[in-house]
């Protein structure tokens, strides 16, 4: 298998531009999604910085968005250098190349390790936290395995299976996607581990400001991540809810494939994995059947960029916003049912850059709801 510079393709950001990346990413109501149709509107992250205000108060905010100053920027830069990682963007060489197909790929992430591993084909391993001996052991025995083939394994740095398939590809390339900061590794007692990864054969990477500290609700972009780099995700002892079937859930969605491994149906970690397979996961009894099914994707033009996968920066704006009357045509088009984008351009007879406009000032204004597929509502003013 060819893991080397066929996957490194894309064009290295400026500091300048990377700095503006930065800001924009960590401004109020930016999201991955909201960044992207930013900067392809305004043609740079400078530019459409200087329109965030006005697009937040034409959306109908009432209050002064927040936008990252440049000093902050300057500064989190800084720490990132300190701590010997630096911010990857989504149009350049080094991000991973399975992550930059998905909607709503982060634009910039986190690195700290061996880039090499972070364009290899990878697969991404998760289970319980509280996992079997025979569970652990079996991760493990996938995880050399799919090393010694040629992909990276990846997983959340959580204790259980995913220590264990971090710990046997150690030192054939593993990726450790956290739910904080770089500098805010959890759980606690995988510090050594972490360690391990990245002065090793491996990668930790985070979308995630330095010196944030993990909550609840950041493990799901973290499994949005293990999904997102992965060709395929394999489950190994799930509860019915647990963050591993969310993460099978995500790689369905992204087209990637699910793998489960059988269990007990008197374990209660095994039902989440059992109900996978009824669903159609792919069964895993050997790491062969891992590696065999891999195979056909692995090849090194599966994610060759598309021309429209990565913001495109340009020298100035797609085109004039909409007046004050296409604007109310737009808004009054919309409700809180979710809609496609291109339901709202035949429904109104607008240009679509002008509906796209529209949909920015509601995103800035935070009345704005993106769903999965590309669908939209907002949030009716009082």
């Amino acid at each position: 298998m060819d893991t080397g510079s066929a996957r490194r393709t894309g064009v290295a950001l400026t500091e300048k531009q990377r700095i503006a990346w930065l800001r924009l990413i960590r401004s109020d109501n930016v999201g991955p999604s909201t960044f992207r149709d930013l900067i392809n509107y305004y043609g740079s992250a400078e530019a459409a910085l200087a329109a965030l205000p006005e697009l937040s108060q034409r959306g109908g905010s009432t209050r002064a968005i927040r936008i990252a100053d440049e000093r902050d920027a300057l500064r989190e830069l800084e720490s990132a250098h300190r701590f010997g990682a630096r911010f990857v963007g989504i149009g350049e060489p080094d991000y991973p190349p399975a992550l930059r197909e998905i909607d709503g790929a982060p634009p910039l992430l986190a690195v700290k390790g061996n880039m090499s591993v972070a364009t290899r084909p990878a697969i991404g391993m998760v289970g319980s936290r509280n996992a079997s001996i025979s569970g652990a052991k079996f991760t493990a025995m996938i995880a050399r395995i799919c090393g010694e083939a040629g992909y990276a394994v990846v997983s959340g740095l959580a204790r259980g299976i995913d220590t264990a398939a971090h710990r046997a590809s150690l030192a054939t390339g593993t990726i450790a996607a956290m739910a904080g900061g770089l500098d805010q590794p959890y759980p606690p007692e995988n510090i050594g581990l972490l360690n391990d990864i990245w002065d090793g054969n491996g990668l930790a990477v985070s979308e995630m400001p330095f010196g944030w500290e993990p909550r609840a609700r950041d493990f799901p972009r973290r499994n949005r991540l293990i999904a997102g780099i992965s060709l395929g995700v394999v489950v190994v002892e799930a509860a019915t809810r647990s963050g591993s079937l969310i993460t099978a859930r995500l790689a369905g969605e992204f087209g990637r494939l699910v793998f489960a491994v059988p269990g007990s149906p008197l374990d209660p970690r095994c039902e989440g994995t059992n109900g996978l397979l009824k669903d159609g996961a792919m069964i895993v009894t050997t790491p062969d059947d891992v590696v065999e099914a891999l195979r056909p994707l692995a090849e090194p033009d599966l994610f060759r960029p598309r021309p429209a996968t990565a913001p495109i920066e340009r020298s100035k704006p797609l085109s004039m916003p909409p007046d004050d009357a296409e604007r109310d045509h737009i808004v009054e088009a919309l409700g809180p049912t979710p809609v496609e984008i291109d339901d709202i351009v035949r429904h109104t007879g607008l240009p679509i850059s002008a509906v796209h406009s529209v949909l920015l000032e509601l995103d800035m204004a935070g009345r704005l709801h993106r769903h999965p597929g590309g669908l939209v509502s907002i949030s009716m003013l009082d």
